[in-house]
């Protein structure tokens, strides 16, 4: 059961950068609810875009699974017959909770598709051929430098007919629009319970470990990495969704 997120509820002489350790993971349903604007609609609309592009005898992957979200919306609507879905993570406080849901969700659905959960680096993984791979809000926790070379890796095990499905924290290169969608954000998080000192606190834990793209930027990187066609399917303020196509 998720606890409400009251990580940087008190003042922090010093506040380290941000990691997926078992206190985020014990409020991280609460905290993402509260700080990502869209995240619910982002997750179960993965299942209906699994649902479009999964290919018999292929795997889904699911990098940065955390705590599997977007791994029980692929097993709730994708139909294809022998898919399975794999879910990737390097924090095994993530993985370890997962698991549990995972185990949850199989007691209250029936034939669902076969799950694998993995810890491990997704910049080491050996990818298998897929016709999904979703990425949610897991690239801008990659080094800049190595986000093409992964991105061209996804693109090499793709099958044809395929898709990526990046979800990512968007910045702006115009200023004021920039100033006015993080103004706006801000007052969601307001809206939602968090204290302005809360705010302050996870901006500077996250600051050093989060890098945000302007979508151009991913955009480009994507044609480079091999793919087609970028498709922005969704955005609500600076949280937005694309879909790559090989």
């Amino acid at each position: 059961m998720s606890e409400p997120d009251r990580i940087f509820s008190q003042p922090q002489p010093h506040i380290p950068d941000f990691t997926f350790n078992e206190d985020v993971v014990r409020v991280f349903p609460d905290m993402i609810k509260r700080s990502a604007p869209g995240y619910p609609t982002i997750v179960e609309n993965i299942g209906l875009l699994g649902a479009r592009f999964a290919q018999p005898d292929s795997v889904l992957y699911d990098l940065g699974c955390s705590l599997g979200a977007v791994t029980q919306a692929l097993r709730r609507h994708v139909k294809t017959e022998r898919c399975r879905v794999i879910g990737v993570d390097n924090s095994s406080a993530m993985i370890q909770r997962c698991r549990e849901y995972m185990l949850a969700q199989d007691s209250m659905y029936q034939e669902l598709l076969p799950v694998e959960l993995q810890e491990a680096d997704i910049l080491e993984l050996d990818f298998q051929p897929c016709s999904l791979v979703a990425m949610n809000f897991t690239l801008q926790f990659i080094a800049p430098e190595q986000r093409l070379d992964l991105l061209r890796r996804i693109r090499q095990s793709l099958l044809p007919g395929g898709a990526l499905v990046l979800s990512e924290k968007l910045c702006f290169a115009d200023p004021e629009e920039h100033a006015l969608l993080t103004d706006l954000h801000i007052d969601f998080k307001r809206a939602n319970g968090y204290s302005d000192l809360e705010i302050a606190q996870k901006r500077t834990a996250i600051e050093n470990v989060m890098r945000p793209d302007t979508f151009e930027t991913h955009r480009e990187r994507l044609l480079a990495a091999g793919f087609s066609k970028v498709v922005l399917w969704f955005q609500c303020l600076n949280f937005s969704s694309m879909i790559a196509l090989p």
